[in-house]
């Protein structure tokens, strides 16, 4: 049953923006949050030559016991400080307004405890940190990757350090079937109900591709959305930013794998570079 907003916190810079973001959606949802907060595995200790020979066998385990001893302590301290960030969320979402919120101390890997929490989630939030303010290919911070490929429910990518609750949101559209199933997930989901909508493409302008666009547009029109249509000439990591610059407090909704130029938001091991370099939220749906 999916019945929660996770947001996943890590203290970082931008863990407001994730706190409020996923307040906002909990709040449309109408679902309880919950603060997921990973610690993960220390990385294994590289291991110490064998010096005995020169320093004696014991002098050697005693430095093993005081490595062993500075690692428990180090434990203790992230679990520590990872039950305030929690307890500090927690209040920051109370403040906004929530009374069913709850948090969650985790150890291991981001991606691996999104899975498992999966089929108790509507969504997932979190943060992007590498955040690129030029198209230069960089790649994507490896938990956000992770989690996004790990999971086949909707991603919630805050891109900078404070939310702005969205007045209106895009949808990148390219006329694929993944594109339309986008459109009717949007028309059909609480959390972005009553906000007007901009249909945008990127490519020529023929016959075909107003059709598309009629479409999706009549799709949200059903379901009682203002929408609205773009058709921009060239390539969708060029027209597309300065078209999310002109809107104002805005959402970008995209499909993670689409079939055609859509396709590039993600290749490979990387975003490409409207994800990575978006000033806005960005919704991202398998």
């Amino acid at each position: 049953m999916m019945n929660k907003v996770y947001a996943c916190i890590d203290g970082q810079s931008n863990s407001p923006a994730v706190i409020d973001g996923a307040a906002w959606a909990a709040q449309r949802l109408a679902l309880p949050l919950e603060f997921l907060h990973v610690l993960e595995r220390p990385l294994e200790r590289a291991a110490i030559a064998d010096y005995s020979g020169a320093i004696g066998l014991g002098a050697q385990d005693s430095l093993l016991q005081e490595l062993s001893q500075l690692d428990e302590q180090r434990g203790r301290l992230a679990q520590e400080a990872g039950r305030r960030l929690l307890a500090a969320a927690r209040e920051r979402a109370a403040v906004a307004g929530l009374t069913q919120i709850d948090g969650r101390l985790r150890q291991g890997e981001l991606s691996e405890t999104a899975r498992e929490l999966e089929s108790d989630a509507r969504l997932f939030v979190l943060g992007e940190h590498y955040h690129a303010d030029r198209p230069a290919r960089i790649h994507l911070d490896h938990h956000l990757e992770r989690l996004i490929r790990a999971v086949h429910k909707p991603v919630l990518v805050l891109t900078s350090e404070a939310f702005v609750p969205p007045e209106r949101v895009v949808i990148a559209f390219d006329g694929s079937a993944t594109a339309m199933k986008t459109v009717e997930r949007v028309a059909n989901s609480p959390l972005l109900a009553g906000l007007p909508v901009l249909l945008a493409m990127a490519g020529t302008d023929s016959a075909a591709a107003r059709a598309q666009l009629a479409e999706a547009q009549q799709a949200l029109q059903q379901q009682g959305f203002a929408a609205q249509v773009e058709l921009l000439a060239g390539e969708p990591e060029q027209a597309l930013p300065p078209l999310l610059a002109s809107q104002g407090a805005t959402m970008l909704v995209m499909g993670a794998y689409g079939h055609s130029r859509i396709r590039q938001f993600i290749v490979g091991s990387t975003t490409t570079t409207l994800l990575r370099t978006s000033s806005v939220p960005v919704l991202v749906l398998r």
